[in-house]
């Protein structure tokens, strides 16, 4: 095996361990904000690593840079679509005023 298939080996078996430890949080957390803790390393660990391990098994190329491309999208996204959803949630059990700047 060369050592390229072994990096990617390493990253997809990472990324996959994120998303599924996500899931299980999702499942097995109760409340929004808890699943939104469990859920957040999904999007910017899990996802993004496996692109990433995808993007080495390809080797260098335009393949590899849109696939970097896509682990930088999903990871900034995902982050800021947590927030939103954070604050919606907050907005919607009356925790946070919808007029508020913060």
């Amino acid at each position: 095996m060369a050592a390229r298939h072994v990096c990617a080996l390493v990253l997809l078996i990472a990324g996959t361990g994120a998303l599924v430890l996500s899931a299980v949080g999702l499942v097995a957390l109760p409340r929004p904000y808890q699943r939104l803790h469990a859920l957040t390393p999904a999007s910017t660990v899990g996802t993004p690593l496996v692109a990433l391990a995808l993007a080495v098994e390809n080797g260098p190329g335009r393949a590899a840079v849109k696939l970097v491309v896509v682990a930088v999208v999903v990871a900034v996204g995902g982050t800021v679509t947590t927030m939103a959803i954070g604050r919606a949630t907050a907005q919607h059990e009356h925790l946070l005023r919808r007029d508020s700047p913060e």
